[in-house]
């Protein structure tokens, strides 16, 4: 499954790492909502795709702190 394959590659990265996917997840929720506000966005699908990514990420930062 993608999305299984995708918390195994976000738990063997680094805090660093992890803090910058976050970074470049968000800019790319942002970037895709403001298409969708003018009407330019053909995949609406992605936001919720996008969102979800940012949510394992964030899932993964926090496990880390924790141990």
């Amino acid at each position: 499954m993608k999305s299984t394959a995708y918390m195994e590659e976000l738990t063997n990265q680094s805090e660093a790492q992890l803090s910058e996917s976050l970074t470049e997840a968000k800019k790319e929720l942002f970037n895709l909502r403001f298409q969708n506000a003018t009407n330019q966005l053909d995949n609406t699908s992605r936001i919720k795709e996008v969102r979800r990514n940012i949510a394992r990420i964030q899932t993964v930062m926090n496990s880390k702190a924790r141990a």
